[in-house]
């Protein structure tokens, strides 16, 4: 799966830039995708149909990626004269009844959280097949992953503020009951006007209203632990190295604490370059998340670590979630001290 192709259209290059004062943090591109660049009085005043046929509402489809399961597609849609991104199961899976639940739980999940760091839900619907699909916002940009790739490029307090609101974004996921459990560079996504962004909610727990998770079948990782101590061979998944042990161990006592290890993960690799785990086939990994304690980012890092955000980092990878941060605010805030003196 090309994760980092997954829910977005790309521009052709982008750097990072400060404007403003204080720590406000702008992601810069260089221009505006073109199909906004202008807005004209024949599309905003076209005649709309007196009878709606969703069969006609998206044309002008066109393949921005595939994942494991997912096809992603952005699509003009006719009634707004608007692109949007359009997610759909690929066939094979088309006529799967879990990962259709699946599909349209990641619809409603990002719909409902409406957030600054989170993309905005437009519909969820079914095409002229019966098969679930949602659309939501086209958003140009660069995935993390993209930008960790060339990590020397970037300045620490730029890297600390994409994961700060990814923070947010999660610190507000677990207030109104959801858990996204597949935080990864590949689903942080670093938008042309200065937005940061959380995607692909396609694995988030959600509890029932009694606080249980009503036996969360389609909520499951697709990591097959048992299939790990069988064969050895699986080569690695993305979010595999990001993992939390319980998840790993799909614990059905599982809470957001499982999330401040993934950012944990994420924030430990911006900090020094690589993940915590170690390993390259997927079995290698598995055992290095669940028995490995990784050496402090000052220990790897080629730059200075901040002494603040390595003890964050490090307390966010705890085994036990009881030692972890007792939530994702206490996270941020957190990282929201002055580590940038130690820089001096």
């Amino acid at each position: 799966m090309a994760a980092n192709r997954v829910d977005i259209c790309y521009c052709a290059e982008s750097d990072f830039s400060t404007r403003g004062c204080g720590l406000q943090i702008m992601l810069n591109f260089p221009e505006p995708p073109r199909e906004y660049d202008s807005i004209f009085l024949e599309e905003t005043d076209k005649t709309l149909p007196k009878k709606i046929d969703q069969r006609t509402r998206y044309a002008f489809f066109s393949t921005i990626a595939e994942g494991g399961k997912s096809l992603i597609k952005s699509c003009k849609d006719q009634h707004l004269s608007r692109f949007v991104c359009y997610k759909t199961l690929r066939p094979e899976f088309a006529q799967d009844e879990v990962e259709q639940q699946r599909l349209i739980r990641e619809a409603r999940v990002s719909a409902m959280l409406q957030h600054p760091n989170t993309v905005p839900t437009y519909e969820l619907g079914r095409d002229g097949r019966g098969n679930p699909f949602f659309t939501m916002k086209l958003v140009h940009g660069y995935t993390l992953r993209e930008i960790l790739d060339y990590r020397e490029r970037y300045d620490l307090t730029q890297l600390m503020e994409v994961v700060k609101q990814i923070g947010y974004a999660l610190e507000y996921a677990h207030t109104h009951g959801v858990a996204h459990r597949d935080i990864k560079p590949e689903n942080i996504l670093a938008g042309p006007y200065g937005e940061v962004l959380l995607l692909d909610w396609g694995l988030a727990k959600v509890w029932g209203a009694r606080g249980d998770g009503m036996n969360d079948a389609i909520g499951q990782s697709a990591i097959s632990v048992g299939d790990i101590n069988i064969t050895g061979k699986h080569k690695a998944q993305g979010s595999a190295w990001y993992m939390s042990p319980e998840q790993i161990n799909q614990d059905p006592d599982i809470d957001y604490r499982t999330d401040v290890f993934s950012l944990g993960a994420v924030l430990y690799e911006a900090l020094c370059g690589k993940p915590p785990a170690k390993g390259e086939k997927l079995h290698q990994i598995i055992e290095s998340v669940l028995k490995d304690t990784p050496p402090p980012p000052s220990e790897v890092a080629a730059m200075h670590v901040p002494r603040l955000l390595e003890q964050v980092a490090m307390r966010c990878l705890e085994k036990d979630p009881g030692k972890r941060f007792a939530s994702m605010g206490d996270m941020v805030r957190a990282m929201r001290q002055d580590w940038q003196s130690d820089l001096i």
